[in-house]
């Protein structure tokens, strides 16, 4: 069973939300966190660069936000990390959501923080991972794509599938499009996930997360009905 468990005696885990720029599953998880009931509680927004445009957003919402400025370390990512950790010591954070956060981690750090950080990403994983997902969907000719969130692993794109959210994808669909279509999804489906992670209700199995007792009827597919238009 995962275990995320209250931070410093918290009710409830406290989540750093990682991104690099527009912060929109950032939003839709700090607004599913505000609704009474909600299992954990948004603490702070952190960013690697200062013009991400998520930082008003979240400061809007207001959640605490920091800057790491990334761009000032070169490739020592490690010593990136080094600040990293101390800014989510410093806010008692028990679990980490990745949303757009551009910016490779070592495996030392992603292996302390195993299955207490998610990413999502916009394919149905393990298909089309890393750029340009969408083009490479309809390169590919699939019939349907979507969303994933996992939890994070040194490999890119390729930790234990927590939930996944599927579009129909059109014959007149672009790159553009399907990424639009994609984007709803993802909206709905990383709050239910971090919902399901902070309530104790995952649990990994080698490479392969379960969902554990009543939480197997909320699901962790949303295939939307296709709408006309």
């Amino acid at each position: 069973m995962v275990k995320p468990g209250p931070q410093g005696g918290d009710p409830k885990p406290r989540v750093a939300i990682l991104i690099s720029g527009r912060g929109s599953n950032m939003v839709a998880l700090i607004k599913a966190a505000k609704v009474d009931g909600f299992p954990a509680e948004i603490a702070v927004v952190i960013s690697n660069r200062t013009d991400a445009a998520g930082l008003a957003l979240a400061a809007a919402e207001g959640i605490q936000t920091v800057t790491i400025e990334s761009k000032s370390f070169g490739k020592d990512r490690a010593a990136f990390e080094t600040v990293l950790q101390s800014a989510l010591q410093k806010h008692r954070i028990g679990l980490i959501c990745l949303a757009g956060f551009m910016r490779l981690f070592t495996a030392e750090f992603v292996q302390a923080w195993y299955g207490k950080m998610l990413n999502i990403h916009p394919s149905l994983l393990p298909s089309f991972p890393g750029l340009d997902p969408h083009a490479q969907a309809l390169n590919a000719g699939v019939k349907v794509s979507g969303a994933t969130v996992h939890f994070v692993t040194p490999e890119t794109d390729a930790g234990p599938i927590v939930m996944q959210g599927v579009v129909e994808v059109r014959d007149d669909d672009t790159p553009e499009t399907l990424s639009t279509r994609i984007l709803s999804i993802e909206h709905q489906i990383y709050p239910n996930a971090l919902r399901l992670l902070a309530s104790g209700k995952l649990r990994l199995d080698g490479a392969i997360c379960r969902v554990s007792g009543d939480a197997d009827s909320a699901g962790t597919l949303i295939a939307p009905r296709p709408t006309s238009g």
